[in-house]
């Protein structure tokens, strides 16, 4: 029989099992001492009523409120115990938790952000809540219903009768509310991905007036989530009120019985006492499992999501450290499909650019510039070839060795809540030094002095304390910050006014001076002036591949000619091998 490996998951939770089994000790003793309040019972009704010894009262009921003590601390150990489970649990998987979300999210850009976050959540209330104590209990219950058995078998049958019931009650409700249930926890979670979504473009609902379309759909989402709760939790309600029901009926049955035995003589009232309070105990873990049923389904799906995402996302390997990059990149028959996707938006693409070249990328909207970026940068593995720096694969490299020697300035500038020194350091060790010297090259030191706490000025959540051009000289700031070797930039002027592209420009002439790799995608090609060599695409393909200014001229020819003269058709570089240091 081949068994299964085991998930990085179930390893987390084997590793809180010392913890857990430490519980399970302190539920053993804790169930010994439930016998105290039914034991003593029935010693004060069949011995202290009868001999009206005040003295053996006296020392029976300190004995009992002792061991009632006792065991109030026996289970807040436990709890506590728990508690730390649940926290020591959290701990082992919120690093590994948050960085495979973080890879999903590069994959899958529309998946469910947070939901994980939320599942781990769940799955450590879950340990620290009621709901466990039910399975630590649980193997108690044969060892109740032995002792009423030996009592009398009639008190042994009518409290096995109402164990069967409410373990019917149990399983009714797993069988009919599940579905139910995950149904609504996919419905929530898409839902607030929605919402989520749609708060983000709050601007654009307001100026054009989309809020009652928007509204009505999320509305729609929204009463679907609570029409499937409503029927699970109206099922839930008749459940537990049958299991009341039955718990209520089943006292009443075990007085009446314990009544009538003590009647005939078989047993003494005081038995009768104890066993009514020990069926309630052999009863109890069952009551709690109907009454925690929901929070056991919510974990058990927040365990299965939990094991898909970790299964899905494998820890990244962490390899030998290699030497720091000179700047060399190489695509190799790159093919490449958006996360989601299923049409290629680059097709084998081949080409080198070598350390300290300027190179800009020009083409038509959807042409694949930016995709080409993303596969530079590595935040995109390809599905076909190889994108390499330095002659390994960029996705081999260690992304926290490896980033610090790219500068990548992304399309859609994404800052984050936090000072602007901090922003601009990336969230590391703060290097004064280093953070005024990029925002220098940025041309943006002077506005961040004129703020009103300069550096420690907070950006606010995404950056909305900034203009749209603030932000993107922010982010070039962000991408120069520490000196990298290799340069992204994406569109860098796409919000820029006149000064702040000038000092775009100034920055790529310095960053060039530098011996640096610099890419640039433009639409408007005054920010290549100082790039050594430039790319045209068009539909996932490079067209042209050469000198800037002979690409240029080529590019531009067309637009000089007369309506009445017919543009020439463009003609394709030849493929230039690896060292001329492209490939069309």
């Amino acid at each position: 029989m081949i068994r299964k490996p085991k998930t990085e998951l179930r390893n987390a939770l084997e590793r809180c099992a010392r913890p857990l089994g430490a519980a399970v000790v302190f539920s053993f003793f804790i169930n010994v001492l439930m016998l105290a309040s039914p034991l003593y019972m029935m010693q004060v009704y069949d011995r202290v009523l009868h001999s009206r010894n005040e003295s053996t009262l006296l020392m029976l009921t300190l004995i009992t409120v002792g061991l009632m003590v006792v065991m109030a601390i026996l289970e807040l150990v436990r709890s506590r115990i728990l508690v730390r489970v649940g926290a020591h649990l959290d701990q082992l998987l919120s690093a590994r938790l948050f960085a495979a979300v973080f890879e999903r999210q590069l994959r899958m850009p529309r998946g469910h952000r947070a939901q994980p976050l939320n599942d781990l959540s769940t799955l450590r209330q879950f340990l620290t809540g009621q709901g466990l104590f039910a399975f630590f209990d649980a193997p108690w219950t044969p060892v109740f219903l032995l002792f009423l058995f030996l009592v009398h078998p009639l008190l042994g049958t009518i409290t096995l009768a109402g164990g069967v019931i409410l373990f019917a009650i149990t399983f009714a409700s797993e069988v009919l509310s599940r579905r139910k249930l995950e149904q609504a926890s996919v419905e929530h979670i898409a839902g607030m991905y929605f919402a989520e979504s749609s708060l983000r473009n709050a601007e654009a609902l307001e100026a054009m007036g989309m809020l009652p379309g928007i509204r009505s759909r999320w509305l729609a989402r929204h009463q679907r989530v609570l029409g499937l709760q409503a029927q699970a939790s109206d099922l839930a309600g008749t459940l537990t009120s049958i299991s009341k029901f039955v718990r209520l009926a089943m006292q009443s049955l075990m007085l009446g019985g314990g009544a009538l035995l003590a009647i005939e003589g078989q047993i003494s009232p005081g038995m009768m006492i104890a066993s009514s309070i020990i069926a309630g105990k052999a009863l109890g873990p069952i009551e709690m499992a109907v009454a925690s049923w929901s929070s056991l389904v919510s974990a058990r799906l927040s365990y299965a999501r939990l094991d898909e995402l970790f299964r899905m996302i494998p820890p990244r390997p962490t390899g030998m450290e290699l030497p720091e990059p000179e700047g060399r990149i190489t695509l190799e028959s790159v093919i490449a499909v958006p996360p989601g996707g299923s049409v290629p938006t680059i097709k084998g693409v081949s080409l080198q650019i070598e350390p300290g070249e300027a190179v800009g990328i020009i083409g038509p909207s959807a042409a694949g510039k930016s995709t080409l970026a993303r596969l530079i940068a590595g935040v995109w593995p390809a599905v076909n070839g190889k994108v390499r720096i330095d002659g390994a694969d960029v996705m081999a490299w260690p992304r926290e060795r490896l980033g610090p020697f790219i500068g990548y300035l992304p399309q859609d500038i994404e800052l984050f809540d936090g000072s602007i020194a901090e922003n601009i350091a990336r969230f590391g060790e703060i290097d004064p030094v280093k953070v005024v010297e990029a925002a220098r090259k940025a041309g943006i030191h002077d506005m961040i002095l004129r703020l009103s706490k300069g550096y420690d000025t907070p950006v606010g959540e995404a950056g909305n304390q900034l203009s749209g051009g603030q932000k993107q000289r922010m982010g070039l700031a962000r991408a120069l910050y520490g000196d990298p070797q290799i340069f992204i930039l994406d569109e860098p002027n796409s919000n820029l006014d006149e000064e702040g592209e000038g000092c775009l420009i100034e920055a790529i002439r310095q960053l060039k001076t530098a011996g640096k790799t610099v890419i640039v995608i433009a639409h408007r090609p005054s920010v290549l002036t100082n790039v050594d060599k430039v790319i045209v695409m068009r539909d996932g393909q490079v067209t042209l591949f050469g000198p800037r200014n002979e690409v240029m001229a080529r590019v531009t020819r067309p637009t000089v000619a007369t309506a009445t003269t017919p543009a020439p058709a463009a003609v394709p570089a030849p493929a230039p091998s690896i060292a001329q240091g492209g490939a069309a």
